[in-house]
């Protein structure tokens, strides 16, 4: 699929295919060093030349809003830019003032009215209040704060469950590069599915796909790395090791040669031609390094169907990367700079409050109206057994997941699991479930919901058709865990 240099986002929001990511001023800004927003922002002014209109940042991008918001108002090509930012909140419970806040804080670092593109990102989908949170920026949205509702890192199920929902989000901002394939899968498939776009970065694996490493031996990242350096060689580790790797390089260096245009050229080419990506990212490390003009190159040639082919063959010999995408900000193993979350996080809050109940146990309650109605809790611990209540897609007044049943059966599996994690367990201590769909036509989402959350744990399982209460639920799961 040939892309241009421009593309339609949504209908009032075109960005360059091809986006400028501030991520590194946080890295220059390492130890204490803050640019010089005005010095720093002249910088920009040569990619919006250049037709490279569009910026990427985030609230923990170090300075990087106030350098964006100082080259908007006072270079004279700051109108032509697009500024796109991220929320990235401390999981734990929150509040509407405190989204607001946040929101506020972008628009004055950002020196803006409305933000073009808000991207959200969410640490912890066991804890509901990611889904408040995108509640919150929807009616912030409404009322003209925001141009438009992005995500970042998030997976194919949490997406699918947020668009289901009615939220209206317009990208999916996640790692996608010729080595990490995850967003090809699944999250392709939802993005056709309900119209949203990927912005890929790491396209470029913190500049390892380059001619810099062709034919070097591996490196180490114990000292001198940068953090992007350091986080994407556990990529390429995670992929089957530098010698893999090599394979790669080199057949991508056949092909650039072809073209006559560098390996980077080749590698953000074929991710920028795929069809539910919208733009991929590169990294500025502003006034210091620029690569406008190998940028610009991109657009001068075209993957031919033998291009693609040789890159594929080399590709399969890689292994791929575990789970799906955002995974490696939520469970093991972590491929972070620190390989950790250290850097990120102090602490995760469990989802649920636990409360004491007779002889010793301990309960948790989801909020849902008719706990306190029938008199029953979420789930309840007595020993080492966790019981949990037949659950539905229910978060506080709202259905979640609209009519799409895969949508409903994850969120109802994410209470069940933040219920149990809350209470000591974890979802490998599952040992029973019983899940009961409204309509059997229904049942194969369903299915494959539990299967992907169950697939290496394999309990006891049980699925029938049954009329569920409520108007719209299409599931209903029960679960039983040891510990």
């Amino acid at each position: 699929m040939k892309k241009s240099m421009y593309t339609e986002l949504a209908p009032d929001l075109k960005i360059s295919s091809v986006l400028t990511g501030l991520w590194q001023i946080a890295d220059m800004e390492r130890g204490g060093n803050t640019l010089d927003p005005e010095t720093t922002s002249l910088a920009m002014a040569p990619y919006v030349e250049a037709g490279l209109t569009t910026f990427d940042m985030a609230d923990h991008y170090g300075s990087a809003e106030i350098i964006a918001g100082t080259f908007k108002t006072k270079h004279a090509l700051g109108s032509q830019a697009q500024l796109l930012t991220k929320w990235v909140p401390k999981p734990g419970k929150s509040s509407k003032a405190e989204t607001r806040k946040a929101v506020e804080r972008a628009l004055y670092r950002l020196n803006s009215k409305k933000i073009d593109l808000l991207q959200f990102h969410a640490w912890n989908y066991l804890d509901p209040v990611w889904l408040d949170q995108l509640f919150w920026l929807h009616e912030l949205q409404q009322e003209g704060l925001i141009r438009h509702l992005g995500v970042t890192n998030f997976d194919a199920a949490h997406l699918r469950m947020a668009c289901a929902t009615g939220i209206p989000i317009v990208s999916n901002q996640v790692c996608h590069s010729l080595i990490d394939q995850r967003a090809s899968g699944e999250m392709a498939k939802v993005c056709r599915e309900y119209g949203v776009k990927v912005l890929a970065f790491g396209t470029l694996a913190g500049g390892f796909l380059s001619e810099k490493w062709l034919g070097k031996p591996e490196p180490s990242i114990e000292n001198g790395a940068t953090w992007s350096q350091m986080k994407y060689k556990r990529f390429i580790d995670a992929a089957g090791g530098w010698d893999n790797f090599q394979q790669l390089l080199n057949s991508v260096d056949k092909v650039a040669k072809k073209h006559e245009v560098s390996i980077a050229n080749i590698a953000t080419k074929y991710i920028l031609e795929q069809e539910y990506v919208a733009g991929v990212i590169i990294g500025a490390r502003l006034g210091q390094s620029a690569h406008i003009e190998e940028t610009k190159s991109l657009f001068s040639f075209e993957l031919t169907d033998v291009d693609k082919l040789v890159i594929q063959h080399a590709q399969s010999v890689l292994d791929p990367i575990p789970g799906d995408c955002g995974d490696e900000y939520r469970k093991p193993p972590f491929l972070t700079a620190s390989g950790d979350l250290s850097h990120h996080l102090e602490a995760m809050p469990k989802p649920f409050d636990v409360v004491s109940g007779p002889h010793g146990s301990q309960k948790v309650f989801s909020g849902t109206p008719w706990e306190g109605m029938a008199g029953y809790c979420r789930a309840v611990r007595k020993g080492n057994r966790i019981s949990v209540s037949g659950t539905t897609a229910t978060h506080g007044d709202k259905m979640i997941g609209g009519n799409d049943p895969a949508a409903q059966a994850h969120f109802v599996l994410d209470k069940i699991e933040g219920a149990i994690v809350s209470l000591g367990g974890k979802l490998e201590d599952v040992v029973r479930t019983r899940i009961f769909v409204n309509d059997v036509d229904n049942w194969e989402p369903v299915a494959r919901a539990h299967g992907q959350r169950f697939a290496d744990i394999q309990p006891a399982n049980t699925l029938v058709e049954a009329k569920l209460v409520g108007e719209g639920y299409l599931v209903e799961i029960e679960a039983e865990a040891e510990i």
